[in-house]
This record gives C-alpha cells, structure tokens and sequence, in this order.
C-alpha cells in the first residue's frame, strides 16, 4: 500500500434503530484512509452493495486489489 487506489476494501455493517436497523456499505482505499463510497439501506440486498462498488468505480479509478471482509 504506497500509493492511491491500490488497494480498496469494502465492508457491511449495521446501525440499530428503534424499530429495526440500518445498514451501511462502505468502500475505501487502504493508502489514503478515504471512503470512495458509501450508502444506507433499510435492507440487505444485494443490489444496495453493488451500487456502492459501482459508484466507486465510476470516479474513474481502478484498484489493483479489492479486498472484503467475508465473515463468518
């Protein structure tokens, strides 16, 4: 990790509500510490995440790794 964009890594987390939960998809570039992208969601589906990797594509930069968390 020595210069923008070279690697980028994405991850889901979940902000609890009063009645349910939000959720929160995030990508960011490892050098810089910047979020490229990000969105809530009140559900899980996939479509949420896929827009944001898209929107961090579409600013024109393309990282040599993309890592994501898997879990368990």
């Amino acid at each position: 990790m020595n210069k923008p964009n070279q690697v980028w890594s994405t991850d889901i987390t979940y902000i609890p509500m009063k009645s349910g939960f939000l959720y929160l998809s995030a990508v960011m570039d490892w050098h810089s510490r910047h979020v490229i992208s990000w969105q809530i969601s009140n559900t899980m589906e996939v479509k949420f995440c896929i827009a944001v990797l898209k929107d961090a594509l579409d600013t024109g930069a393309k990282p040599e790794v993309f890592n994501t968390d898997q879990g368990s």
